[in-house]
């Protein structure tokens, strides 16, 4: 669900892009109390920003730290896969 959500946010706050909690669960097809849930460790985690506009909280992805944490799960994942033995 955390990777839907990840999908759906853009990479930046521009106004018409954004998506609020009740926005993202119409979209996902899931309660609202369950995308605050993921937004929440989303954010935890650095992934997802928000802000509040008018009435609403609006999120987005933090690309430059997507890009970093998969700069640093690329530096320890085997560059030659996965093996089997």
């Amino acid at each position: 669900m955390r990777l839907r959500i990840i999908r759906l946010l853009p990479g930046h706050d521009t106004c018409d892009d954004v998506y609020n909690v009740s926005e993202l669960a119409r979209e996902l097809k899931i309660t609202q109390p369950s995308v605050s849930h993921h937004l929440l460790i989303l954010k935890r985690a650095k992934i997802v920003k928000s802000r509040k506009m008018c009435r609403d909280v609006y999120y987005w992805v933090d690309l430059k730290q997507v890009n970093q944490l998969f700069a640093r799960t690329q530096r320890i994942l085997p560059k030659s896969g996965v093996t089997s033995k």
